[in-house]
């Protein structure tokens, strides 16, 4: 496998146009795998963040940006291209920075993102209803034959806060949308994975026509600096994905100055396979946990079997269990990566041990790490069966390589069940009958769902959640609408 040398990370964040340093140092970015630094980047203080929402604030207030719909379409395009042109170091990057399967990254990670994450925004510039004619009419409070209008503008400078699993991804379909309605922005990566973000500020400078301050990426080790954003008055909009903890904490800390949200927050996302699924085929939904060590926000960690056929579902998901190693990222074939942090292991494991004492049946998987790794963070593959839905493991999220298998009577105590949680992201729906989990579907209280092994995932597709999950939704026109705001004009008719 081709070695990427540390040369090629960017160190610097973007401020105003300029690749700068930060004021408090460096900190030093570690790989997952094998716990190697992988470079230094740029420590932002809060002094470094409130210049970047300064020149997102005059930029959006002083130049055209808002308004000239070319000049977004031409850059998103430019910026586009100049990421395809540097992909391979971004996979490269990716794999090292947040342990992320190079399988993954030919996936979600990476390549779907790629596909259409600046794209499909830049085509929606020319079709978007900027303005929409309501027609003329006597109004009632004034007796006067008027012409109304209802125009879209640019909600102002959004504050985009991104975390660590699938950062690209995110980051990605962040840009795309608020800068294609005419936002400017200050991007806060996640301090395990800053690379991939400042590398976009890099290709943003150097590659692109996106005018100064439009794009300010801003790097810090402390969370603190990237709640500037939520605090300062100059921010009209927050767009965050990560824990649902957190959510709350923007929300509140936003609220004395009215934030427009956009929030992407966590899950425990069910799978119900009714009783007349295929069950070799329905079971492999199992295997989404597993997937990029379960760090994913809609991945399918609750799955709900018929009590009649419990047995079965269990014996083909412990196969699967027992053959998935944990595996270098690196590798093509791995499916499994390490987790992000030692605190994300230990938390993990926190879990496990909170599963056995509740009384579940850990069927395959450890309380302890992989003995095979020296260096790394590594959890096993983890199954539980026997697992009642108010046990921790089936309430909280895990964000780990864990799976619990719930057994359910009937499709109305399968549907309760899915829905007894705090949280609404994703779920899943496994059935021979389309009509049927189609029936399902529309019971579940989730903004994500998919039937019978498939995912509406794009760019053209609303992703978010009901309940605890978050506000708001990433993607297609609804998510491409929320960094507008909407403004009513009336005069009187010609």
């Amino acid at each position: 496998m081709a070695e990427v040398s540390v040369a090629t990370f960017e160190a610097r964040m973007l401020i105003d146009g300029k690749l700068v340093d930060g004021e408090s140092g460096t900190f030093a970015n570690i790989n997952p795998a094998n716990e190697e630094v992988l470079g230094e980047v740029a420590d932002a203080s809060k002094a470094d963040m409130n210049r970047a929402i300064d020149a997102a604030r005059r930029t959006f207030d002083e130049t055209d940006w808002s308004t000239n719909r070319q000049l977004r379409k031409r850059c998103l395009e430019q910026l586009h291209e100049a990421i395809v042109g540097e992909v391979e170091d971004l996979r490269d990057e990716l794999i090292r920075e947040a342990g992320a399967p190079r399988a993954v990254t030919h996936g979600p990670q990476l390549d779907a993102p790629l596909a259409d994450g600046l794209r499909y925004p830049a085509r929606l510039i020319e079709t978007f209803p900027w303005e929409t004619d309501l027609g003329d009419t006597v109004v009632s409070v004034t007796g006067v034959n008027t012409t109304r209008k209802v125009w879209h503008e640019p909600v102002g400078v959004v504050g985009a806060i991104t975390p660590w699993n699938f950062p690209f991804e995110v980051t990605i379909n962040k840009l795309g949308q608020a800068l294609a309605t005419g936002n400017t922005v200050v991007l806060k990566p996640a301090p395990d994975t800053p690379f991939n973000a400042t590398r976009l500020g890099r290709l943003i400078a150097e590659k692109t026509d996106i005018p100064p301050g439009v794009v300010n990426v801003v790097t810090a080790s402390d969370h603190l600096v990237g709640e500037e954003l939520t605090l300062s008055p100059k921010v009209d909009m927050i767009s965050f994905t990560g824990s649902t903890v957190v959510g709350k904490r923007i929300m509140e800390k936003g609220a004395a100055t009215m934030k427009r949200l956009f929030l992407e927050l966590g899950g425990k996302s069910a799978t119900i396979v009714l009783e007349d699924a295929d069950f070799n085929t329905a079971c492999l939904i199992g295997i989404g946990p597993l997937m990029h060590a379960g760090q994913g926000c809609a991945a399918p960690t609750r799955m709900l079997l018929p009590r009649s056929r419990y047995d079965e579902g269990v014996a083909i998901l412990r196969a699967i269990y027992e053959n998935i190693k944990p595996g270098d990222p690196q590798d093509p074939s791995t499916l499994c990566g390490p987790v992000i942090s030692a605190k994300q292991r230990d938390r993990i494991f926190g879990y496990i041990r909170k599963g056995v004492d509740e009384g579940a049946t850990m069927l395959v998987g450890s309380t302890e790490p992989p003995t095979e790794f020296d260096k790394g963070f590594w959890v096993s593959p983890t199954l539980f069966t026997d697992v009642d839905n108010a046990m921790t493991i089936a309430q909280e999220e895990i964000f780990g390589p864990v799976l619990v298998v719930i057994p359910y009577e009937d499709e109305d105590d399968a549907v309760r069940i899915a829905n007894d949680s705090v949280y609404g992201l994703a779920g899943n729906v496994m059935s021979s009958s389309l009509d049927r989990s189609l029936a399902v579907a529309r019971r579940l209280r989730a903004g994500f769902i998919g039937l019978n092994g498939t995912a509406g995932y794009g760019a053209d597709t609303p992703f978010g959640g009901y309940k605890d999950s978050g506000v708001g939704r990433q993607n297609g026109l609804v998510g491409f609408s929320q960094y507008t705001e909407v403004k009513s004009v009336a005069y009187p008719a010609q």
